[in-house]
């Protein structure tokens, strides 16, 4: 199995955590994806990571879908461990939550972010590089406080953010915020109920491998690789 990724790509740490908990280990294929590599956008057109490449399929595009992918080809072997429940009832709200986070929190919050603080480090002027947008960190900062907030809420009423076990809704929730506190824009003092539920999902053995990396010139922030902050 091939996974082409970004590190720092909210929907590829998704992916890699789900992998990991399933007890997977692809190889790691870096792209970035505003260098459109031809033969990149062979597997994916749409030039979005991540994109599962194995065996048995050409290629599995998009965060949702090798969920969905994962879960029909290896969740039943994971038994009362399956990150996507059996109930249809509560699997639309392990489904609703994993939209709200890849969609509303990644263009409201960890999107601009990223790409105004890591991506255009890397792009040239025609790629669409240069100095971060000062207005758009400010209001995605401002955005992620009510995501914060959002999580905060639900770990609080709920043992995992979906209910009883831990699920899909969880990764993803945890992998967007991952990439927010690398670069020290999480307000953790704001929330001991989202501070509390993300020390326990970064304490996870599938968490290793994305706490122990880094950018060159940008190390990351002093809570980030902290399982007790």
């Amino acid at each position: 199995m091939y996974l082409h990724h970004h590190p720092f790509c909210p929907h590829s740490r998704f992916v890699r955590l789900l992998l990991s908990e399933y007890g997977l280990e692809p190889e790691l294929v870096e792209e970035r994806v505003w260098e459109r590599r031809p033969e990149f956008l062979a597997l994916n057109p749409a030039g979005e990571t991540p994109v599962i490449v194995e065996e048995q399929v050409d290629a599995v595009p998009g965060a949702t879908i090798i969920a969905e992918y994962l879960d029909e080809t290896r969740g039943l072997a994971l038994s009362p461990h399956r990150l996507l429940p059996e109930n249809p009832g509560e699997r639309v709200e392990v489904r609703r939550l994993t939209s709200w986070f890849h969609e509303k929190m990644f263009v409201e919050a960890t999107e601009p972010l990223v790409r105004e603080r890591i991506y255009k480090r890397y792009m040239n002027r025609n790629q669409g590089g240069g100095a971060p947008d000062t207005q758009a960190l400010r209001v995605a900062k401002s955005n992620l406080r009510h995501h914060l907030k959002y999580i905060g809420w639900l770990a609080r009423g709920r043992k995992w953010l979906a209910g009883e076990k831990m699920t899909q809704a969880d990764l993803a929730a945890a992998a967007h915020l991952s990439v927010a506190d690398y670069l020290g824009d999480v307000p953790w003092d704001e929330d001991e109920h989202a501070r509390d539920w993300y020390a326990r999902m970064k304490s996870r053995p599938s968490f290793r491998p994305l706490l122990a990396e880094s950018i060159a010139g940008m190390p990351p922030s002093s809570t980030y690789a902290d399982l007790d902050f």
